[in-house]
């Protein structure tokens, strides 16, 4: 038995130190193309890149102008929006991120930026819903440039006449991550109660204007400076964190909406109904561990799950140009309007994306693209 617990453990030390050193490779394998990319482009336009992690890197250069495909259009950029998302990506973190797929050492991908508002220049031949001179909104990977080529069957819509391109930008992952959060994961009824902790930043002053829309008595958890605006969107209620912790409450609601989980779960299962949903946005906040961010409390609620009555559980919003059109009709009815803290320059991105990083933005952070 001795000899082979001794094989059994050199067995195990070989597998351990084989790990390490496939890890140690992939780190220092890990790259990108900046390197292949150093002669000037053909057909150039700006855009935002970073070849290594770190706000310090993000610079505005010259690039490639994108082609579209046949099922793509091309899209100049008139506005794009910064969201949490992109400062993940910025600073690799949570760092089990990187281990993911986005990049040990250096991001695999370059371009940063999702959400965009601009006007189509031209489109692929099987392309028909849209025309050159169309005004789109939606989501594509590097809208910190001047031009994208979303899919047409993707994440891109119409742009409501009503709405200006700065508005339009700010719609993409913010608004589609409130409406899937509420009426998809809490299932929102007309007449339930909702909370919305968070309820003045960039996913929060979507929902709750959805959640009113769809018939709910709203409560916003703010800070005391965004009380008024909170309450200018429609909520029944608002809270000022400040002043009062609205987990000792003695109100139960039927949904819980936690952008900033502030609240261990136990906290916040005891303001929650016997059958209530508690839903946690995705992402994680700057103050979260730095390795795996939202993902243990996501565990704790896997674990906790099976034995409660209580729905419990995380969500990452899903590209879908189906509520992204349903987007548009609320704004175009005035049911939803989108809510602009600052506005900052293409060349300014950096400053932006510190700026959402704070966590202090009132609704959302837009680059204007000239």
């Amino acid at each position: 038995m001795k000899r082979i617990f001794k094989w059994l453990f050199r067995i195990v030390l070989v597998l351990l130190v084989l790990a390490a050193l496939l890890v140690f490779l992939a780190y220092w394998r890990s790259t990108n193309d900046c390197g292949h990319n150093a002669t000037a482009p053909n057909n150039p336009m700006k855009a935002i890149v970073y070849c290594d992690y770190g706000l310090a890197n993000l610079k505005l250069e010259e690039v490639e102008k994108p082609v579209p495909n046949d099922d793509q259009l091309l899209v100049r950029v008139r506005a794009a929006s910064v969201n949490p998302y992109d400062w993940h990506f910025v600073e690799g973190t949570p760092k089990i991120m990187r281990v993911m797929g986005v990049g040990l050492r250096k991001p695999k991908d370059t371009r940063l930026g999702v959400d965009f508002a601009g006007t189509v220049e031209a489109v692929g031949k099987n392309v028909t819903q849209f025309k050159p001179g169309d005004e789109v909104f939606g989501g594509r990977g590097g809208a910190f440039a001047e031009y994208v080529c979303p899919r047409a069957n993707r994440a891109v819509a119409l742009k409501p006449a009503n709405l200006t391109f700065e508005q339009a930008a700010s719609v993409n992952i913010a608004g589609i991550t409130a409406l899937q959060a509420l009426r998809d994961k809490g299932k929102v009824q007309p007449g339930q109660k909702v909370l919305i902790n968070g309820a003045s930043g960039g996913v929060g002053t979507f929902a709750v204007q959805i959640a009113k829309s769809l018939g709910a008595h709203v409560t916003g958890v703010c800070s005391t400076r965004n009380v008024d605006l909170v309450r200018s969107l429609g909520a029944d209620h608002v809270i000022d964190y400040t002043k009062e912790d609205f987990a000792k409450g003695d109100q139960r609601y039927d949904v819980i909406l936690d952008n900033v989980p502030n609240h261990s779960l136990s906290e916040c299962r005891r303001i929650l109904n016997p059958n209530g949903k508690y839903v946690m946005i995705g992402g994680g906040g700057p103050n979260d561990s730095r390795w795996v961010g939202p993902f243990g409390r996501v565990i704790k609620t896997m674990v906790l799950s099976p034995f409660i009555s209580q729905k419990m559980g995380m969500m990452m919003a899903d590209t879908s140009p189906k509520d992204l059109t349903i987007l548009a009709d609320l704004m175009q009815s005035g049911k939803v309007k989108p809510v602009i803290d600052r506005t900052y320059k293409l060349s300014e991105v950096p400053a932006a994306i510190a700026y959402v990083e704070e966590g202090h933005a009132r609704g959302k952070v837009i680059i204007t693209v000239d």
